[in-house]
């Protein structure tokens, strides 16, 4: 008897899915824990294994088609089984991702699937982005991809068969003698332009970040460190750490200034329940970790980082920018955060105001570390200094309470071996 196999919630409240990847076809055999598709939810990618053996009768939705929690994704029956879908399922299932868009120019594209409209190519960002480098207009590639999708190979070799056709012959046809030539008609430069779908990780980043400045009443706060005496300590601390297989660097720092500050003004880990009218205290320390990936910014989270050392903080952020890069952070690694750090490294310029990682209600901004000169003991020296900016929802959170939490993260900054006499 066939089985339909409905999306369920698999985190923290979710109510649809982003279809990201099918592993199965219709008509095929599948194994019981096989992948059958991967999903990307508010959090993380995500694969869905097969709950049974048997053979797909019937797939909802395409890569890139929105899924509802409790719609059926998948159908799986017995060899020789039909399957018919309801018309509410057909309907309701699944929302079709936005075609692509191509540029504002005159030309014949080549044939493309029945389900496309004219005009439209089916290809990836990544693909679209080599054909523009390559000089070739994606819309005269014939794509050899699932359902006519261009892949990079098709552009390669539509590119060298371009290289390797003749040029046009050029026929001189001189003007009559009696009458002199017209001037030359000035060049027109095409409007190009592309569409790119909004959809995947970037989606779900527009859609978070729209929702957090709608919701909390954002306001930043500024404090300069001196971070020269952690510089040096650090530097003291990394052949140690190097020794244990872990790179150091300052967030670990960071995370344990913070969870200080955490401790002693609880409303920054908190959150605000508005349908209950009640401030949430969290008391547990979960600090998520924004962290830049291709596909976009994620925030895995250092669970419980009150319990862990130094070292154990410095390997789980590397463990999970690692995971970060490659796709593979699982639902737990980016659940449950209570309070959000964003940093660029180097590249963390001087000053920012981040958004806040709603429905969290603070985010801390670690900026460039930079040798200036500044007064101390009314001396003009040369200091290693930072800025943290703070961004805070004013609902919760006054000013003054964040200026102050600020002043403990600066304190224990600037005396890094405070940190290491916190119980």
């Amino acid at each position: 008897m066939a089985y339909e196999f409905r999306l369920p919630d698999i985190g923290e409240g979710m109510v649809e899915a982003e279809i990201v990847k099918w592993y199965v076809q219709e008509g095929d055999a599948i194994e019981e824990d096989q992948p059958m598709v991967e999903l990307l939810t508010d959090k993380a990618n995500v694969v869905i294994p097969s709950p049974r053996k048997g053979v797909v009768l019937k797939r909802f939705g395409r890569e890139g088609d929105i899924v509802k929690v409790g719609s059926v994704l998948i159908v799986i029956g017995e060899p020789g089984e039909t399957y018919t879908a309801p018309a509410a399922e057909m309907s309701t299932a699944t929302q079709p991702a936005a075609e692509v868009a191509q540029p504002v120019e005159s030309s014949t594209p080549a044939a493309r699937p029945a389900d496309l409209p004219p005009g439209r190519v089916l290809a990836t960002p990544a693909t679209r982005r080599l054909a523009r480098e390559l000089g070739v207009d994606i819309r005269q590639v014939q794509g050899t991809g699932p359902q006519g999708r261009v892949t990079k190979e098709d552009v390669l070799r539509f590119a060298e068969q371009q290289k390797a056709a003749p040029p046009p012959a050029e026929v001189a046809v001189p003007p009559p003698a009696t009458v002199p030539a017209p001037p030359p008609a000035p060049e027109t430069v095409p409007m190009r332009e592309e569409r790119i779908p909004l959809r995947g990780l970037r989606r779900v980043i527009a859609r978070r970040m729209a929702e957090s400045k709608r919701t909390a009443a954002h306001y930043t706060y500024v404090e300069e460190v001196d971070m020269t005496e952690l510089v040096h300590l650090r530097e003291q601390m990394k052949p140690v750490a190097e020794a244990q297989g872990v790179r150091l660097t300052y967030l670990p720092f960071i995370v344990k200034a913070v969870v200080i500050g955490l401790k002693r003004y609880p409303l920054l880990n908190a959150s605000l329940d508005e349908e209950r009218q009640e401030i949430v205290l969290k008391k547990y320390y979960n600090i998520g970790i924004a962290t830049q990936t291709d596909e976009g910014l994620t925030v895995p989270v250092v669970h419980q980082a009150d319990r862990l050392s130094l070292l154990e903080i410095a390997r789980t952020i590397a463990e999970l920018a690692e995971k970060a890069r490659n796709g593979k952070l699982a639902p737990q690694d980016v659940q449950g955060s209570t309070f959000t750090i964003t940093s660029l490294g180097k590249l963390g310029g001087i000053l920012a105001t981040p958004v806040i990682n709603y429905p969290e209600v603070a985010i801390l901004g670690v900026h460039r570390i930079a040798p200036r000169p500044v007064v101390r003991d009314d001396a003009i020296v040369i200091r290693h200094m930072m800025y943290l900016s703070i961004s805070l929802d004013h609902r919760v959170v006054d000013g003054a309470v964040g200026a102050e939490f600020m002043q403990v993260v600066k304190e224990h900054l600037e005396n890094p071996h405070l940190l290491f006499l916190q119980i």
